[in-house]
């Protein structure tokens, strides 16, 4: 993972950074046990989540979609992510961008086809880092 060096006024401690960077293993935690409460705690009470064909805003909103989603299309999967880069963008905001997927229930490694890049935009509330906007895309081939 690199990091950007340009702060914009936003010294990131290395607290800062190590709990940010962990936000995506936080995500697959929440994914592995299939906990649509858990998956939207990761987000600010207006945080918004943007799939390919989804779009969600709001705690209820993103834990009841996921509650579905663990049900029918998530059923028995799992996710990966790993952190890429952070980009402070100014005083308790950051930008963090990973790349992981989805891997379907059976499956050891990441279909170039289930493969994806996602931006998190991460606000410090609440006294924690907490996604303001997740957002991924089909990586491009490797």
């Amino acid at each position: 993972m690199t990091a950007s060096t340009t702060d914009h006024g936003n010294a990131l401690t290395d607290t800062d950074r190590a709990e940010i960077a962990a936000m995506p293993g936080r995500l697959v935690q929440a994914w592995a046990a299939h906990d649509a409460t858990a998956f939207a705690e990761l987000f600010a009470p207006d945080g918004t989540m943007i799939l390919p064909g989804v779009y969600r805003k709001g705690r209820a909103d993103i834990r009841e979609f996921m509650a579905q989603a663990y049900e029918g299309p998530y059923k028995d999967t799992r996710v990966t992510g790993s952190p890429l880069d952070i980009k402070p963008l100014g005083a308790g905001a950051v930008a963090l961008l990973t790349e992981g997927g989805v891997l379907a229930a059976g499956e050891t490694a990441l279909a170039d086809s289930a493969a994806i890049r996602a931006s998190w935009i991460l606000v410090r509330q609440e006294d924690r880092w907490q996604l303001a906007v997740y957002q991924n895309s089909p990586r491009d081939p490797a």
